[in-house]
């Protein structure tokens, strides 16, 4: 009884598979969805009126950002200067100037109440412990 009840299970199971599978017409063309669009089968035909590339696929070499806490470099393209009073963070060990939450630099430069301009790059999809600011990884910081 144990076998006809599991050989009626592996029957069921085959139709239903066998069933999903004759969907297909056949015809070699697919067939239209309900919607009516032609289902995707290969990758589009490149644009041959498109120009090719020629953007140099290597990285410039240039100077790189340096570590939080690493040494100052010379400011490079794209850098930013901001002057003001730091603040201190919600938590600890996170200064902030102007909104932006200041990764890296001297920290004995970088103090709350200390008058400073950093110079740096914001980084918005930086992710921090701080739960505050922009983060900006600063590349030089000197008192005012």
């Amino acid at each position: 009884m144990r076998t006809f009840r599991l050989a009626v299970a592996v029957l069921a199971v085959c139709v239903a598979l066998s069933a999903c599978g004759s969907q297909d017409t056949g015809g070699g063309t697919p067939s239209p969805t309900p919607t009516g669009a032609q289902p995707v089968t290969s990758p589009p035909t490149p644009d041959p009126t498109a120009l090719p590339s020629t953007a140099d696929p290597t990285p410039p070499s240039g100077p790189k950002t340096p570590k939080p806490g690493g040494p100052s470099t010379p400011p490079g393209v794209g850098a930013t200067t901001l002057t003001g009073t730091v603040q201190g963070g919600v938590e600890p060990n996170c200064v902030l100037l102007d909104g932006y939450l200041l990764v890296g630099g001297p920290r004995d430069v970088l103090t709350p109440g200390a008058r400073v301009e950093v110079t740096g790059r914001a980084e918005p999809g930086m992710m921090t412990t701080c739960q505050q600011g922009t983060p900006f990884v600063v590349t030089a910081a000197r008192p005012t």
